[in-house]
């Protein structure tokens, strides 16, 4: 049995049932499970010393677009609202390919691990010159995170009043088709699983509503997860309404995406039904506030969300409208965004660390992480607070107040993807000079 002994922890954030807070605490991992947690623990086993240290669940994910990190700060792009940034940026992702998206997800998924994530989703919703979800599913098993990808799609294009063009769209029997290929070929069902696929229509003014309806009969035939973007800025709201007769969340109910099996991006400008509604049918929002603040879309009602009982994570949102893809950053920022909306005490950075952890395993439906706790996968971060980022705090277990950015330590599954702030299972130097080369090509 393999064994790896975290020793000697200054604080466990542990996000457990009793959000149980320890201090010099041992953290036993045996075979990708947490065995044990206490003091003077022993091992056979490798052993990480972790004084002066603050340990964590792994921080979770739950929207990106991961081919994004090829194209961020296009200058075109910068200073556009949703609508016109998409416009711009559209054309030159129509010239991407595999090689493009394998490269690309590498560089995101990287960025997350330094950044303490564990696990992510990723929804990939073009699939130009013979790309396709396999190509970011490799990349994932390659760099050792926890996977949910979602084969995302667009099928109405500029000729038949959407928004991407021509070229970005698929006809929707093969979207479909795709989709049962995707799921037979990489979902797990099980526990601890390392890939787990879900079904994702790009959002309402890109695919058709037959579309939608019929990608959450095939998710419930297939016992899979639906997501989307919805309700994102007033332009989104007004297409909804002029299109569909109604806003985004009656839609969403109507075409039955709504429930435990689906979780929506951004939602920044949900009503009060619509939040009652999504606290009702248990369904998930993925907050995206870096993205939002970088689009100008504005503050999600989080505040009023988890107050209702909506399910909430955190989502870093593709890289070309972050620039970044840095979850620790990310919790900060929704931290911070629900003060500005609400005052000083409207979130502790503890209520938004849980948020970045078992927040997002609650709403991905994986509550086998996202806490620490004997029987819980080992997925962990360790966090030096000895450094200059946190000198001077008195509460080091604080991190999104005083904190690094940077995790010294993670574990996925028991294995150590990030030593001493290096990525272990991959060569980033080689993966970042293929990034270069793929953008001076991109930019030709």
């Amino acid at each position: 049995m393999a064994e790896t002994l975290i020793r000697r922890a200054g604080t466990v954030l542990t996000m457990d049932d009793t959000r149980q807070e320890l201090s010099r605490a041992d953290i036993l991992i045996r075979d990708g499970v947490i065995a044990e947690i206490g003091e003077g623990l022993t091992t056979t086993g490798e052993t990480v010393d972790a004084r002066g240290c603050v340990v964590t669940p792994g921080l979770v994910n739950t929207h990106h677009h991961l081919y994004q990190t090829l194209t961020r700060a296009v200058p075109g792009g910068q200073d556009a609202l949703l609508f016109g940034w998409l416009r711009t940026l559209y054309p030159i992702w129509a010239r991407f390919g595999p090689e493009e998206m394998r490269v690309s997800a590498l560089t995101g998924l990287a960025e997350l691990a330094l950044s303490g994530c564990t696990m992510s989703s990723d929804h990939l919703y073009l699939y130009p010159n013979g790309a396709r979800l396999d190509d970011t599913i490799d990349a994932a098993r390659e760099i050792g995170l926890r996977f949910h990808p979602t084969r995302g799609a667009m099928s109405i294009g500029e000729s038949d009043g959407g928004l991407p063009p021509d070229v970005l769209v698929e006809a929707e029997a093969a979207i479909l088709e795709d989709c049962v290929r995707v799921i037979d070929a990489h979902h797990d069902a099980s526990e601890g699983a390392m890939v787990r696929v879900g079904i994702a229509p790009c959002s309402p003014f890109s695919v058709s509503r037959d579309l939608m309806r019929e990608a959450a009969l095939l998710a419930r035939d297939k016992g899979v997860m639906l997501h989307t973007h919805l309700a994102e800025n007033d332009e989104d709201i007004a297409y909804s309404q002029a299109r569909f007769g109604c806003r985004p969340g009656q839609y969403a109910e109507d075409l039955g995406w709504t429930g435990e099996d689906v979780w929506h991006a951004h939602c920044v400008k949900l009503d009060g039904a619509e939040i009652d509604l999504f606290a009702r049918s248990r369904t998930g929002i993925a907050h995206c506030p870096c993205s939002n603040c970088r689009l100008g879309s504005g503050i999600a009602p989080v505040r009023a969300m988890r107050d209702a009982g909506v399910k909430v994570a955190l989502g870093v949102d593709g890289s070309a409208s972050n620039d970044s893809g840095n979850l620790v950053a990310e919790a900060r920022q929704a931290m911070l965004l629900q003060r500005v909306a609400r005052g000083a005490d409207a979130m502790s950075a503890r209520e938004a660390l849980e948020i970045a952890t078992r927040g997002g395993a609650d709403v991905l439906g994986r509550p086998d992480t996202g806490r620490l706790a004997p029987g819980k996968r080992a997925d962990i971060a360790i966090w030096d607070v000895s450094g200059v980022e946190s000198a001077g705090s008195w509460d080091p277990a604080a991190l999104l107040l005083a904190g690094p950015t940077q995790v010294r330590h993670l574990f996925v599954e028991g294995r150590q993807v990030v030593r001493d702030f290096h990525v272990t299972t991959i060569d980033l130097p080689r993966v970042l000079e293929d990034q270069r080369r793929l953008a001076r090509r991109l930019m030709t």
